[in-house]
């Protein structure tokens, strides 16, 4: 049944083109396979705050929103400790008080919760509700904790990406920088008849001593000689 499940999934990522658009098929497909439940959400947390990036069904974003505004809930408690939460039945239940009579109110009696990138700064849920008491009891939690885990793995893809990107656009700021500090070290060079070393000794003292950054400083000394500020050619050899 996993590995069925594990094709599945390869499918959904290959036919979408955004971490949302994946996570929404994942919340689809638990719905499809909990006949007893009539909602299914997928909330992670970012920021310090919470967001249903994804539900299926008629129930789970308004009872989401709900823990959320009481920052308190089964959802949360599964995606603070990183442990399922299953509530056989809201009519008697006495935690998150007042939640379970809001969730009664609404028509659901029971929910289960599954931990996705547990312990993490995007740390989320998959959350079911489902309008009968204990009506999680005899479900197989396999192919749901495998779609909890497929979510958690698109998720740190994302962050990594995420990383990399921020990581190449600091890279290029980088390299913007050095394109135009030497633009500035060649015009020193040759009016002062210094080295390499020496110019940079001289631009580096002008930023401290006028308290500009050194980028700003060649970047006007750059554009005074030249009338035009200087073009972004990248990283080049330092001299």
């Amino acid at each position: 049944m996993a590995h069925d499940d594990d094709l599945h999934v390869t499918d959904f990522l290959l036919e979408t083109d955004s971490l949302e658009g994946f996570l929404d098929t994942l919340a689809d497909h638990a719905l499809a396979r909990t006949p007893a439940a009539d909602g299914c959400g997928i909330t992670l947390s970012r920021e310090g705050r919470f967001l249903t990036v994804a539900s299926a069904g008629r129930s789970a974003r308004d009872l989401d929103e709900k823990q959320y505004g009481l920052d308190d809930g089964p959802c949360l408690q599964a995606l603070r400790n990183g442990e399922e939460f299953m509530v056989t039945d809201m009519l008697g239940e006495q935690r998150w008080d007042p939640y379970p009579a809001h969730a009664v109110a609404c028509g659901t009696r029971s929910s289960l919760s599954l931990p996705i990138a547990a312990h993490t700064h995007t740390a989320g849920a998959l959350n079911l509700y489902s309008p009968k008491p204990d009506s999680f009891a005899e479900t197989d939690l396999t192919g749901l904790r495998l779609i909890a885990a497929q979510a958690t793995g698109a998720i740190a893809l994302a962050q990594r990406i995420a990383d990399a990107q921020e990581f190449a656009n600091d890279l290029e700021t980088a390299m913007r920088s050095r394109s135009i500090i030497d633009q500035a070290i060649g015009i020193i060079m040759g009016q002062q008849r210094c080295d390499a070393e020496k110019a940079f000794g001289i631009l580096r003292g002008a930023s401290q001593t006028r308290n500009v950054k050194l980028r700003d400083l060649c970047r006007d000394l750059v554009t005074s000689v030249g009338g035009r500020p200087p073009q972004d050619r990248g990283l080049r050899p330092r001299p």
